[in-house]
């Protein structure tokens, strides 16, 4: 991880900025880089006002050098090596922040004057060279989104049923041939190319490709799959609803093992809802295409896609230090449990408490803007067209094309949600005093719902698979429930409603987290797995001899 980010950091700053400094759209990127003093106190200066709108105060200095037709050259002495974030949080962090910068650079009124003062081939270098870069990302992220939802529509409507059926009884296999040369391109190699040739031309090409080969021997794919998501994620987030803020990563030696709860609290939101949404979208396109759809183009369409979703999800597990280590996983359960069951409230850090992190990580809603909270109502829509695709295919509904299926389909949400209000009420009024009462109340409820799915597989023909495509459907439902009701959390926070959507947003995180959890659990259990994990993560102290043991696994306790 390391080393691909020496590699990515070197190609930058050694190679690109000379190009960009040819291009005149060179800007200021951090502390190597010297002002002209004079220059810019008889020009107004270099200061910002705003510590949200300018967190990238670097750049913007070098976008005022240029708009006062200053030129920002680069000029290389000898190439010094720079300490630098080595562990994925930090590293994390820090995209973040420089995600957070360039989304509020493209709302920026410097930027547009840039534009509109720049001759067309300058401005398509600028915008590759500044917001170009992130904005490309968000646009790669929801063309994933676009093509996995397309490919359900056409799963669900039969479409592509019609589509491959005729084309196999005319022998047509263009189909398969365009698939083919898009999985290649889905290999991302191209992405590599530069990269490969930039260490060609300084170490020779058979070394560059020996380097190549390491850094994927060592997750380098995965490591940057996984960072695509949190500039896509932090990028477009400060886009539509603001709330850039600087993101401290320090300097520190880094080679420790960071705790479940850590590593959720981190990336919940910009990676593991995605990834279980794409993971949901790749079990329902497998269910529905099995009986048309040839296993290896079903291979070919969705093979990137799996990746994609698995790295989300377990990729800061991988880069973890000692992150399959036996006891370390024992000590992160049961923190993880006491984080979830501490009570939030004033004055309680989102690091101690599941509430308190859950209030501040939606903080940013409260002063949304209205077309900023109607666009993201809009966009959990997507979770209700979902749902409306598959209570259709369910064998109860008899092949009932009635818009009262899907109406019956929120009676069912609509009942869970009641049944969950009243759990919720029944605990808070009844479980201190009243044990016995309120575990009946719970037996009652419980031999309820059983009841009810038995009658319904007696007399509506319930399957199992009904089962399956139910969960498959509500769940995505009910977390676009959530993402609604927090839009509109200002309006509805005091009446009755909110507790049983706060108990829900709860049952969510927790159920996702177990997930997480389980296969991690799993492997730890092999102590070869985590041997594999550290000679993968520390290859080249290895290679030199270094005890790295002790680093990893931390102080002791004296007894």
């Amino acid at each position: 991880m390391s080393e691909s980010q020496r590699v990515q950091s070197k190609i930058f700053v050694y190679y690109s900025s000379g190009y960009f400094s040819k291009r005149r759209v060179r800007f200021h990127y951090g502390h190597p880089d010297i002002f002209d003093r004079i220059f810019h106190l008889t020009r107004g200066g270099v200061s910002k006002a705003s510590k949200t709108i300018n967190l990238s105060e670097d750049v913007f200095g070098g976008y005022n050098s240029i708009l006062r037709c200053g030129h920002i050259t680069y000029n290389e002495y000898i190439q010094v090596g720079k300490g630098r974030d080595v562990g994925i949080n930090q590293i994390s962090k820090f995209e973040a922040k420089v995600a957070n910068g360039n989304s509020e650079q493209t709302l920026s009124r410097d930027i547009y004057r840039l534009g509109q003062r720049f001759d067309f081939f300058r401005m398509l270098s600028c915008y590759f060279t500044t917001v170009g870069f992130y904005f490309n990302s968000l646009i790669s992220i929801v063309g994933v989104y676009v093509f996995l939802y397309g490919q359900l529509y056409l799963v669900l409507s039969g479409l592509q049923r019609a589509l491959l059926i005729d084309a196999q009884t005319q022998n047509i296999k263009s189909l398969e041939t365009a698939l083919a040369s898009q999985s290649f391109l889905q290999l991302g190699l191209l992405t590599g190319l530069p990269m490969v040739m930039e260490l060609g031309l300084e170490k020779g090409f058979r070394a560059a490709l020996s380097d190549f080969i390491l850094m994927q021997l060592q997750l380098a794919s995965v490591f940057f799959t996984f960072a695509l998501g949190t500039k896509a994620h932090y990028y477009g987030r400060t886009i539509l609803h603001g709330g850039a803020k600087y993101r401290p990563t320090g300097r520190k030696f880094v080679v420790f093992h960071a705790s479940f709860s850590e590593n959720y609290q981190l990336y919940s939101r910009s990676h593991f809802v995605k990834g279980f949404e794409l993971i949901f979208l790749l079990i329902v396109y497998h269910i529905f295409r099995r009986s048309y759809v040839s296993t290896v183009v079903h291979v070919m369409i969705t093979y990137s896609t799996w990746f994609m979703a698995v790295t989300w999800l377990f990729a800061p597990f991988l880069f973890n230090p000692a992150g399959f280590a036996w006891q370390k996983i024992v000590d992160d359960w049961s923190g993880w449990n006491r984080w979830m069951r501490n009570q939030g409230g004033i004055g309680v850090q989102p690091e101690k408490s599941w509430e308190s992190w859950w209030n501040a990580e939606n903080a940013h809603l409260r002063h949304a803007v209205l077309s900023s909270r109607v666009l993201e109502v809009l966009l959990s829509l997507r979770f209700f067209i979902y749902q409306y695709g598959l209570v259709y295919h369910l064998n109860i509904s008899q092949d009932n094309k009635n818009f009262l299926v899907y109406l019956l389909s929120w009676v069912v949400i609509i009942a869970i949600i009641g049944l969950v209000k009243l759990v919720n009420c029944a605990s808070r009024r009844l479980s201190s005093k009243h044990q016995l009462v309120f575990r009946l109340i719970k037996l009652l409820i419980f031999l309820a719902v059983v009841t009810s799915l038995i009658l319904l597989s007696c007399l509506c023909q319930l399957s199992i698979m009904d089962l399956i495509i139910c969960c498959l459907a509500f769940i995505p439902t009910g977390w676009g429930i959530l993402l609604i009701v927090q839009v509109l959390r200002p309006k509805i926070e005091y009446y009755a409603i909110w507790e049983p959507i706060q108990v829900i947003a709860y049952a969510y995180d927790y159920g996702m987290g177990s997930l997480l959890f389980s296969p991690i659990a799993i492997l730890a259990w092999m102590p070869i797995i985590s041997a594999i994990q550290t000679r993968v993560l520390f290859n080249r102290a290895f290679s030199r001899q270094l005890q790295i043991q002790p680093f990893i696994v931390g102080k002791t306790k004296r007894r």
